[in-house]
């Protein structure tokens, strides 16, 4: 498989595969005559002796400060050394390779003025493994993510640090172990490889892919505990969710059907009296539901992020003209990433509630703390401990970032997204609660197992059998945390839903 990028058509699950499972990416032909006519534009503009901001002025408020000609190049590599000011910790490589693929394919929409070769330093290092070393702190989100992004142009100019086939070495090194001829830049290249919103994107668009495979286990987790609950499956009847028809509600209510369809457990207590279920049960698809809108809607506003010119000043070839703007401003990102990261506290709210409930034989009807030998064993009492501090975690993880601005480049940038820290925290939010459902896993099966003979309903079954074949019933007290990591691993890779999918076909449609 390879991608081919033309900035037009570029989809989630490319990049994805890009960033994560190193597919090849190349330029398309249709955009190399949009990226020659924009850089024509630039060429005659300095020929012309016309005064266009980053190509030969100074930057923010130093925009009216004119450059001469001859140090048009030089102010494209200081322009870079400056703004290379990160600190923290480096992205990890899937975000770096997300980013590159994207300032490429933002590139190569043919608005930047850049020349074909730039495109082809960016496809070349990642088809070659050189992923430059990134921190993650220093972007405030406009113009756009200006450090992150600097990070990655130093390697391509042969100079800052980059992993190479795993190995972390000077930029320089990598490049000619990889038989990548450093970049020597030109008139409005360097500003062009830095003005945009790549880095948050790039942390979104994974962000997102994680998010459909994570709120699919969080209803599978929810249907395994509805059964070791033994609670009722009437709230999931059609009938309610068609006369408030908000489309996650209605999807969610419609998998919580296809994984429970009539059981051995379900039969136990037909006709036990209980009217209805605690919320974290009964209301599952109200809540799944709006945050499962959410990751659709997030997921739209990436769509189009991914294949829109983002750098400033832009070029537009059919009318001879280059036009300064804000296209680099991040705050469609930031709100969205924002929104993201509430939606997905939500599910580890509900989840730890639903494990709260598992473990508590006031409210379970099983052993306490789902062991048999309560005293001398204390079970999965303390899983729970670990729920309810990721959960508390994420409620101040949560705040938005974009409601923050602080005036940078001495007020010239007096409003900015802060779009890569919603970015950010939205990614550690999702990690959190992948540790939540997990434990649920643990508690929801561990009941299940409880209620032997009896069975579950046959998809929520083998998902249990296949779960047994990697982390074992707890017969006794046992280190944990090595399961719960297991069963995080198997959510993030997406194979616990299908296990559920063997049974019943396709869970949830994006």
């Amino acid at each position: 498989m390879v991608v081919s990028i033309d900035g037009e058509s570029l989809t989630i699950e490319e990049v994805v595969n890009v960033a994560r499972h190193s597919t090849q990416a190349v330029l398309d032909e249709s955009a190399r005559k949009k990226l020659l006519d924009s850089r024509a534009v630039i060429e005659r503009a300095l020929k012309e002796g016309r005064t266009v901001y980053g190509v030969n002025t100074g930057f923010g408020d130093l925009a009216d400060v004119s450059i001469n000609e001859n140090d048009l190049a030089v102010l494209q590599v200081n322009l870079i050394r400056s703004h290379s000011v990160g600190v923290g910790d480096p992205f990890p490589i899937d975000v770096v390779r997300g980013m590159m693929l994207l300032r490429a394919n933002a590139l190569a929409k043919g608005y930047s003025g850049v020349r074909v070769e730039v495109v082809e330093t960016l496809l070349s290092m990642l088809n070659e493994d050189v992923v430059p070393v990134v921190p993650e702190q220093g972007s405030v989100g406009s113009s756009g993510d200006l450090a992150p992004l600097a990070h990655m142009v130093l390697v391509m100019i042969g100079e800052g640090e980059a992993q190479f086939k795993g190995e972390r070495m000077d930029g320089s090194a990598a490049m000619k172990k990889a038989g990548i001829s450093p970049l020597t830049l030109q008139a409005k290249e360097g500003v062009a490889l830095i003005n945009g919103t790549q880095p948050m994107t790039s942390i979104g668009v994974l962000t997102i892919h994680d998010a459909f495979i994570l709120i699919q286990n969080a209803s599978i987790a929810a249907a395994m505990s509805l059964e070791a609950l033994r609670g009722t499956r009437v709230a999931f009847d059609p009938r309610i969710h068609e006369i408030r028809p908000h489309e996650g509600q209605s999807n969610i209510a419609e998998v919580m059907r296809k994984l429970l369809p009539d059981s051995e457990i379900n039969q136990s207590h037909a006709e036990c009296g209980k009217v209805q279920d605690a919320y974290s049960l009964r209301c599952i698809p109200q809540v799944l539901g709006a945050s499962l809108d959410t990751i659709r809607y997030v997921r739209s506003i990436l769509e189009t992020e991914i294949n829109s010119a983002t750098d400033n000043p832009l070029v537009f070839p059919e009318s001879d003209t280059v036009i300064s703007g804000g296209n680099f401003h991040g705050q469609p990102i930031a709100l969205a990433m924002d929104f993201l990261g509430i939606a997905l506290s939500e599910i580890a709210n509900i989840s730890e509630r639903r494990t709260n409930r598992l473990v508590n034989p006031d409210l379970s009807g099983l052993p306490p703390f789902l062991t048999k030998e309560g005293g001398l064993q204390s079970g999965l009492m303390i899983v729970q401990y670990t729920a309810a501090a990721l959960v508390s975690e994420n409620k101040v993880l949560a705040h938005p970032a974009s409601v923050d601005s602080i005036p940078t480049s001495a007020d010239q940038e007096d409003h900015v997204s802060m779009g890569t820290i919603a970015a950010r925290k939205a990614r550690t939010i999702l990690n959190n609660v992948m540790n939540v459902i997990a434990i649920e896993y643990l508690c929801a099966t561990q009941g299940v197992d409880l209620l032997a003979p009896m069975k579950p309903s046959e998809p929520l079954e083998n998902v249990r059998k296949q779960i047994r074949k990697i982390v074992d019933t707890l017969e006794e007290d046992r280190v944990l945390h090595k399961d719960i990591a297991k069963l995080r691993d198997m959510i993030h890779s997406g194979v616990i839903v299908g296990w559920a999918e063997e049974v019943i076909g396709n869970l949830l449609e994006e």
